[in-house]
């Protein structure tokens, strides 16, 4: 075979009779450590190349590596249909692709920017309650005995480990634990009682519950017993005690963990998984830190409000039948004044409550032909409260699914959307929650980060010296590739390809390997023009640290950075397939082909000579405050090409 490379050595990735999908048995050699970029018509065979054939095989031989016993978990991957290919570099490819649907993963998660947000939240902020907004406070043993001892010397106190607060129950189990564990007395919402076998509480009111450890006076000849009572209530109350003046009744808290030192709140210490909407020691409870909860739409129940009842105003029951719903709603109507013939529109709030959340009462109907009174017993769980029940715990898939036709996603009312539980947004650093700089954009973040560096005390600065380092470089790496618009919490979902795929690459150039082939689909998808230099320094940036970059490009400006250009062509599917020049951008310019044409200006598209005007009608769109849009109040004329741009 005559080789008819430009390009010989080690240096060289070389393809011989590459035959994969329209190429037409080709040979190629691309330079190493260049920026090469692969253009042409659509079609032509770019994808064909640089995917189907030069990333296939490295895969399938990266594959060849595992054992056996592991390949066949796998599957063994197919040889692409080329002849051979040489000097071939580990290979990662970063197509323009969305990075997945998971509704949990976001920018933070994906990029680990959150994940070390988490640590340096973990290791260095403060905690609030989320009561009184205080700073909380953390002793250790030997503090709480000098506390006591300063602030009670010579007074008679009794030591608490508390086991309930603000909860329901009787407690007839816990007490005769207590008693079996040798207490004698407990403290029941603020009153000590003797235990006795059988002794139980209201089961619907709320209690708070504390073991009375001991009676003492607090003085230097009691310091030993004092320190033993301490053990033990710290044992019971897990860490947490409380105290209490004899003689004026005041109670005191002191913890092991970190408390509100006015209400006795409790947090435990901060780990990462804290701050993690992925971990059940983080996540809201409510939205299970998703952000946003599925509840009824009553304007999906009823969209038209012209309709009556009767005839099928409430979707889900559709028109009247003879059955106990469309009973129990006849009887809500008549005590309200209404019935089922009467427009939606006209019935009162009140009406409609009842309908949609339930009526428990009974109501008389007096019939004034037959003249007699039906009594009915209102006992409607309601629309809303059926449906809701359905969607939560039916077993059918078909009844959840009907339910879910009727909702419509809104920010958790618990957490506001911030996907965390309470106490780990009360964790504070100048004066700012995680969530708070997940909703930053990178740009203010990273400016953020510097500003909670300078705040820091010489310990906490010494702690998230490396943590601050980190997050600045992969944030940096993101606003090199023109991701600065977006923020840590954005969803994943909704992110372009382009997005994606410049996201991926600002991971790669963070991970800092060298010697591997990179293949990317046309990064410059969805970007604008401002920010193309960022991106074309990225890519040069990754190879200038010893790696190969090959991407399939239609951007002007792209194809004139690289370091070497292959034009496949000369036109689409059996008409392409070929390469049909190929050099550094000086010699592409030279020659006669399509891209070069365009290159050289010599071709362009044509702007038109008269604009067409539409057909008169126009889309209106009012108010439109989606994502970051504000308020926005825009008409776009139909029968027109209508280009919408602006910078990403």
């Amino acid at each position: 075979m005559k080789d008819p490379f430009l390009f010989t050595g080690n240096e060289t990735l070389k393809i011989y009779g590459a035959r994969e999908h329209n190429l037409k048995d080709i040979d190629v050699a691309i330079p190493r450590n260049t920026l090469t970029v692969i253009t042409g018509l659509s079609g032509s065979g770019k994808t064909s190349l640089a995917f189907d054939t030069i990333y296939a095989e490295g895969q399938r031989r990266y594959i060849e590596t595992f054992s056996s016993y592991a390949r066949q978990f796998m599957g063994n991957m197919e040889r692409p249909d080329v002849d051979k290919i040489e000097g071939l570099s580990p290979v990662i490819s970063i197509e323009q692709k969305t990075t997945g649907k998971n509704p949990r993963s976001t920018v933070g998660t994906v990029t680990e920017i959150y994940d070390y947000l988490r640590l340096l939240f973990a290791r260095t902020a403060y905690a609030y309650s989320y009561i009184t907004g205080k700073k909380m406070i953390k002793y250790s043993d030997e503090k709480i005995i000098d506390l006591i001892l300063k602030k009670h010397h010579k007074k008679k106190v009794i030591l608490l480990a508390p086991l309930v607060k603000g909860r329901k129950g009787h407690y007839r189990e816990l007490f005769e634990q207590i008693l079996r564990q040798g207490f004698l007395k407990v403290r029941i919402n603020g009153e000590i009682k003797d235990l006795t076998y059988g002794m139980k509480l209201d089961r619907y009111k709320t209690h708070d519950i504390e073991i009375v450890i001991d009676k003492i006076s607090i003085n230097n000849e009691n310091l030993k017993r004092l320190n033993q009572s301490l053990q033990t209530a710290m044992k019971y109350g897990k860490g947490l005690i409380m105290l209490v003046d004899e003689e004026s009744g005041e109670v005191f808290h002191f913890s092991r963990n970190l408390m509100c030192p006015e209400t006795g709140l409790a947090y435990d210490d901060p780990e990462p998984n804290t701050f993690s909407f992925n971990s059940p020691y983080g996540a809201c409870s409510r939205c299970n830190g998703l952000g946003f909860v599925n509840e009824i739409s009553i304007n999906k129940i009823i969209p038209e409000n012209k309709k009556s009842i009767r005839n099928g105003a409430i979707v889900p029951l559709g028109s009247y039948k003879n059955n106990w719903i469309f009973k129990q709603i006849e009887a809500i109507l008549f005590k309200h004044g209404f019935n089922l013939d009467t427009e939606v529109k006209k019935l009162t709030q009140d009406t409609l409550n009842d309908i949609m959340y339930g009526a428990d009462e009974m109501v008389k109907i007096k019939n004034e032909s037959l003249g007699i009174t039906n009594v009915y017993t209102l006992d409607f769980e309601g629309i809303v409260n059926f449906m809701e029940d359905q969607y939560d715990n039916s077993s059918s898939k078909n009844l959840r699914k009907w339910a879910y036709k009727f909702m419509k996603k809104m920010p958790c009312p618990e957490c506001k959307g911030q996907r965390l539980k309470k106490e780990s947004l009360h964790f504070k650093i100048n004066d700012k929650n995680i969530a708070d700089l997940a909703e930053m954009d990178l740009k203010s973040l990273k400016d953020e980060l510097n500003s909670i560096d300078n705040s820091f005390d010489k310990r906490r600065k010494k702690i998230s010296k490396e943590l601050i380092r980190e997050l600045n470089n992969r944030l940096k790496f993101l606003l090199e590739v023109g991701l600065g618009y977006l923020s840590l919490n954005r969803s994943v979902r909704s992110l372009s390809g382009g997005e994606s795929q410049r996201i991926r690459l600002a991971t790669q150039i963070g991970t800092q390997l060298t010697g591997v082939l990179y293949i990317l689909d046309e990064p410059s998808i969805g970007l604008h023009q401002r920010d193309n230099r960022q991106l074309t320094n990225s890519l040069k940036n990754l190879r200038d640290i010893g790696n190969s970059i090959i991407v399939i490009e239609h951007d002007r400006d792209i194809i004139l950075s690289a370091d070497y250009i292959i034009d496949m062509g000369p036109g689409a599917g059996n008409k392409g397939g070929e390469i049909i020049s190929q050099g550094s951008p000086d010699e592409i310019v030279k020659h006669n082909t399509l891209t070069s044409q365009y290159l050289k200006n010599k071709k362009d598209i044509a702007l038109p000579e008269n604009r067409r005007k539409g057909n008169g009608n126009v889309i209106k769109l009012k108010g439109a405050k989606g994502h970051n849009l504000k308020n926005v109040n825009v008409s776009m004329p139909l029968g027109t090409l209508v280009c919408v741009t602006g910078v990403s």
